[in-house]
């Protein structure tokens, strides 16, 4: 079901396509939480909230484990060459993909959040979620908060946000609502307003995590419910007469 939503400003012309998600395939993996879709690899970045984060290729097989100073790994996100992880409890820290540590943990300047995804934003900011209070944030890459949407204003309310991904090609925002909320995908577009909908229940319970492959606009989204990483063909929000979006960075190792 898709929502229309008083935050989409009149100057946006009506979409010439709506979100639209297409089921290509699931695989089994133990706990699967927070995602980011690795081109160097060709494969999945997944925190399963323990002590670790892994590196899957795209059929699940496991290429690589890591860990970090934090005592366990909520969100993790591609930055740069590396990766930025956090613990949902307000410390973020930064690795590289071999697992070496690049500084100590740091805060947010707000304290205590509980952190449920991240994503890197064009300017290098961080973008985060949070379900405890119910946050879409912006942050600087030191942590200072630059500015929060209250997500709980939304129609409908985003209550229980678990995954962020952020598509490179439009800036919009793909974010999963866990089954305590609306078992849904959110569309934002790059400055935060809410465009579309779409209701996870007919492809599995409980969504944690997101990730794009904005090179065959594929997205990855990780079920506690049944422990499943399912895949979509996925086609976003488009103004009116937008052209076809261009391929991204896709398995570069290849």
């Amino acid at each position: 079901m898709r929502y229309a939503t008083a935050f989409l400003v009149s100057v946006l012309a009506m979409p010439a396509g709506a979100l639209d998600l297409q089921l290509t395939g699931s695989y089994t993996l133990n706990r699967p939480a927070s995602l980011d879709y690795d081109p160097t690899f060709c494969g999945l970045w997944i925190a399963n909230e323990g002590p670790e984060a892994i590196l899957v290729n795209l059929d699940g097989d496991e290429l690589r484990r890591i860990g970090s100073d934090l005592a366990l790994i909520q969100a993790i996100s591609i930055e740069g060459d590396n990766l930025i992880v956090a613990d949902g409890m307000g410390a973020f820290q930064r690795i590289s993909k071999d697992g070496k540590v690049l500084g100590a943990p740091f805060r947010i300047s707000g304290g205590w959040t509980g952190t449920e995804g991240i994503a890197i934003d064009a300017d290098g900011s961080l973008i985060t979620v949070e379900d405890d209070p119910e946050w879409l944030t912006w942050l600087s890459p030191e942590g200072e908060i630059l500015r929060r949407i209250d997500t709980l204003t939304l129609d409908p309310p985003l209550s229980e946000a678990q995954g962020i991904a952020r598509d490179p090609r439009t800036g919009h925002l793909l974010i999963v609502d866990d089954r305590e909320g609306t078992n849904a995908l959110y569309e934002f577009d790059a400055e935060g307003r809410l465009l579309a909908t779409e209701s996870l229940l007919p492809y599995g319970i409980d969504p944690e995590g997101i990730a794009i492959r904005p090179g065959s606009d594929e997205l990855f989204v990780a079920f506690d419910g049944g422990a499943l990483i399912a895949s979509f063909s996925y086609t976003p929000t488009l103004p009116e007469g937008a052209e076809p979006l261009p391929p991204g960075a896709d398995c570069m190792m290849f």
